[in-house]
């Protein structure tokens, strides 16, 4: 144990002391949040209204043009489409919409013309414009009246309450899928990152003939284990500094913003709202999001310290149950181009839970599919991760869970210390899985 200890404290120093360790342990938050926010922020940028012009000569918009939105606004132009062409060029609108003459029980023939391209917002807002104007055609041949008809449409605000043993608990879908996702991505790029840096490590090692010397004084096994348990202490330090600096920005970020003054400004909107302009409706939008999104937070009553627990131990055991796995293909070959033929076993499992998140584990968490996931200790780390935010999960579940990945993690240890002996010496040939099994059978 000595020994490991040593090789575990040397990859330790050896990566923490590096400059680009402390650089990403101090840009990482930032990092990850220019991630969600550069999208939104972009996509914000580039909507700077689009202006299309409707030649109407079915006389679809003879009351009115649709009304205009924050992204998408409405103007008139004359009825022949040829005159509509050279005014459409001439005044360079974005989009040009002819409505020919129609049969609202058939609407057919309308063109959309523009100069590079229709995107599909602009798309979509443009024909949601025309099938609600035919729409209101159909109703009013019908006698029926659009505002009564908007009067029928409910928007239910539904509280979920989780019902169980232990008794009544507020819970949010919205939030548990945010937090499911916000873990198993955590744990999914950690695997990654730091899996391969153990990878890379052995290879460098074997490479520069550098392991040769420290065989002589330590088993092959010991070198594995320690540089998997170094590169894990890693991990969790940079974890540990992007949670810490993350929660100093969002402290300092709450901080700035007075509570009283985010009352009165909302207060002062409200009472303006009927004659607001745009800007200041949008504005006021925002904040009651915003204000949603934090009752929601709030009503969503989720378990952290086991949460917490969790995550940690999964964190853990996936990177210890997968570093030993990407130690045994470093050992294995000679070259990073060598590595893709073992690489994909390995990383399907932790690619293919991601796939199924979507489809299964947040929509269905105690489903069978879920459930046997987080039990396999090849998806579990993230399986179980995800469902965890929605409650349900017995225990004993969850302990047969880390039973097995612990176990998992030995036999994969035990595993990749067979491969690890024979393939650290062994130069200049390329290895096949069948080669591969001759290695888990050597004596001595």
């Amino acid at each position: 144990m000595s020994k490991i200890w040593l090789i575990a404290q040397r990859e330790y120093l050896t990566r923490v002391r590096k400059k680009s360790f402390v650089i990403m342990s101090l840009i990482g938050p930032l990092l990850t949040a220019a991630l969600f926010a550069v999208p939104i922020l972009i996509a914000t940028l580039s909507d700077n209204g689009k202006v299309v012009a409707v030649a109407d000569a079915g006389g679809l918009f003879t009351d009115r043009l649709p009304e205009a939105k924050d992204d998408i606004s409405f103007t008139r132009v004359s009825a022949d489409l040829t005159a509509a062409k050279a005014e459409f060029k001439k005044a360079k609108y974005d989009a040009l919409l002819y409505v020919p003459k129609l049969d609202v029980t058939n609407p057919t023939g309308f063109q959309v013309f523009s100069r590079k391209g229709l995107g599909l917002s602009l798309e979509n807002d443009i024909r949601r414009s025309v099938n609600k104007a035919i729409e209101n055609q159909r109703l009013r041949a019908a006698g029926i009246d659009r505002a009564v008809l908007d009067n029928l449409k409910v928007d239910v605000d539904l509280q979920t309450v989780s019902l169980s043993d232990e008794g009544e608990k507020s819970s949010s879908t919205g939030i548990s899928t945010g937090v499911a996702y916000f873990f198993g991505f955590l744990i999914y790029i950690f695997i990654f990152i730091y899996g391969v840096q153990i990878m890379r490590g052995v290879m460098e090692e074997k490479t520069n003939r550098i392991v040769e010397v420290v065989i002589s004084s330590v088993k092959p096994f010991q070198l594995m284990m320690g540089k998997v348990l170094g590169i894990a202490g890693v991990g969790f330090t940079q974890l540990a500094l992007w949670v810490l600096l993350s929660f100093g920005i969002s402290s300092v970020m709450a901080g700035s913003v007075s509570p009283d003054k985010v009352v009165a400004e909302r207060a002062s909107r409200t009472t303006a709202v009927a004659g607001a302009t745009t800007p200041a409706q949008k504005e006021a939008q925002k904040e009651n999001i915003a204000a949603k999104f934090s009752q929601a937070l709030h009503s969503a009553d989720l378990n952290m310290p086991l949460l917490a627990a969790c995550f940690l131990f999964y964190f853990l055991g996936g990177y210890l149950f997968y570093g030993a796995l990407f130690g045994a293909i470093g050992s294995a070959v000679d070259s990073e181009t060598d590595t893709q033929q073992f690489m994909m076993p390995v990383t399907m499992p932790l690619v293919l839970t991601f796939v199924v998140s979507q489809a299964v584990l947040t929509t269905n968490p105690n489903g069978q599919v879920a459930v046997w996931m987080s039990m396999i200790p090849f998806t579990s780390p993230i399986a179980m991760m995800m469902r965890l935010p929605f409650g349900g999960v017995p225990m004993w579940q969850l302990a047969v869970s880390m039973v097995l990945l612990i176990a998992g993690f030995l036999g994969t240890i035990w595993l990749a210390g067979r491969i690890y002996r024979v393939g650290i010496l062994m130069y200049g040939k390329k290895v096949s899985y069948g080669e591969l099994s001759k290695w888990l059978f050597y004596k001595g």
